[in-house]
């Protein structure tokens, strides 16, 4: 090498290295992000507070105050949110992210496993998000598939809401053709097996159903191994036998309202209820009553055009869209409702009895089962809570922000607009405690700090 060539390389590494040193964005501490003006809804249950500055550093809530106390970093990247009402992401605490929608599940069983992780569960992911929803809950989904799509999107690989998966349902007997995500259990030692595998691979909580076909010993054993990984347990109460055996065992939160067109829950049910809600040293019992598509299914049948939304289209070949749209053509026609018009008189009824024997409301919504769509049923359920049944806005909200982080064990790092807090806010145009549906149309998403709408 020439003394020339030496001189021009010295003076190349030179350039390098400064250029390595050179305070850019990216090489400072994290830029600060502001969201100005709005009412903000924290997820608490106290007063709202107006002409709110909340201000963001990389994913974390950094300080949370009103203009004029609150000061505004200069040089920090302003997001306007007068006239807006501002709250946590929300939590949808039963979603099926391998589903979307299509009346036709045996049809689906048998030809779309190939595309759930890699095309679906991303898709009906990326659906819930844009809707608001920055937290979910999957309860029934092939074991590996679950943990890669959550995996994925925690490491931003895909977006979507921070998932907590279960992983294969827990049952007596797996329906023929759908053992890839419905585990069968023998015995009390295979239920122990069973749960420890879940729990060795990584899942969030441990899903329970057709317990009333299982012997008691296999429910406790289920529930008693699941407690022992620090898991909580789901549990179907379709069933008076259901609810029964998974009370006596221990199950942490029911799912749906069930009992199919009975008028109520029996009164030992409700007995026993009442004496676990009693029970403050065990913590809360938590519902998820999945009702919205049982109110609405009438509705939807008579007046189709929400079909059309191109928003659960979202992230779904072609091919798979129209098999959905064929599936559903006929709304009136799908087994799945015929029963819908003598049990929608009773939900009032049932979420009545639920809501006075104490136990706490989660909102979720079996998204995905058929015309159930990931983009628009979290806020249906709101707006039947508030509208249908009389819930208050506020509590409401807290249904579907606070008390999921807490039954999820999530409330240090989510669930309240809260310094230190991962930075998961929603904000919508509007007055949302006084017109809970302007959540159909969320105009700001924010996950753990990043904007996705």
């Amino acid at each position: 090498m020439t003394a020339s060539s030496r001189w021009v390389l010295s003076i190349a590494t030179l350039v390098a290295t400064l250029l390595l040193h050179v305070d850019t964005p990216a090489r400072q501490k994290n830029p600060v992000t502001a969201m100005v003006g709005g009412t903000l809804i924290d997820g608490f249950g106290g007063p709202v507070i107006r002409n709110s500055v909340i201000l963001i550093e990389g994913e974390r809530i950094k300080a949370v105050g009103q203009v004029g106390t609150l000061p505004v970093p200069a040089g920090a990247e302003v997001i306007s949110t007068e006239g807006m009402s501002v709250l946590p992401g929300l939590w949808d605490m039963h979603v099926h992210l391998m589903i979307n929608g299509h009346a036709d599940y045996e049809h689906w069983d048998k030809t779309y496993p190939a595309q759930f992780e890699s095309v679906i569960m991303p898709a009906s992911a990326r659906q819930l998000l844009l809707a608001g929803v920055t937290s979910a809950r999957d309860l029934g989904a092939p074991l590996e598939a679950s943990i890669n799509v959550r995996d994925r999107i925690n490491s931003g690989k895909l977006p979507g809401p921070t998932l907590y998966v279960s992983g294969p349902f827990i049952q007596k007997a797996p329906y023929p053709g759908t053992e890839l995500f419905r585990w069968g259990v023998s015995s009390p030692e295979d239920a122990r097996a069973k749960v420890a595998k879940l729990a060795k691979a990584g899942v969030d909580c441990i899903k329970l159903i057709d317990q009333d076909q299982m012997t008691p010993a296999e429910v406790a054993a289920v529930v008693d191994e699941a407690h022992k990984h620090g898991l909580l347990v789901v549990g179907h109460s379709h069933r008076p036998e259901e609810i029964r055996r998974g009370l006596a065992s221990g199950v942490d939160n029911f799912e749906h309202t069930g009992l199919s067109s009975a008028p109520e829950y029996p009164e030992d049910i409700m007995s026993s209820i009442r004496e676990r809600t009693a029970n403050m040293s065990r913590g809360p019992l938590y519902w998820t009553p999945t009702i919205e598509g049982l109110f609405n299914y009438e509705y939807l049948r008579d007046n189709p055009e929400q079909l059309d939304d191109p928003a659960w289209q979202v992230g779904l070949t072609p091919e798979i869209i129209a098999d959905i749209r064929k599936s559903i053509a006929n709304p009136d026609r799908l087994p799945y409702f015929q029963l819908t018009a003598i049990r929608r008189p009773t939900l009032a009824r049932k979420f009545k009895q639920l809501a006075d024997a104490g136990v706490v409301m989660l909102v979720g919504t079996d998204s995905g089962i058929p015309m159930k769509f990931h983009s628009s049923s979290t806020w249906r359920e709101l707006d039947a809570w508030v509208n249908l049944l009389g819930v208050p806005p506020m509590q409401a909200i807290r249904g579907a922000t606070y008390w999921p982080s807490v039954a999820m064990k999530a409330d240090k790092d989510v669930g309240t607009v809260t310094p230190g807090k991962y930075a998961d806010i929603i904000a919508v145009k509007g007055d949302v405690l006084r017109h809970i549906a302007l959540l159909q149309r969320v105009d700001l998403v924010v996950r753990h700090g990043v904007r996705h709408k």
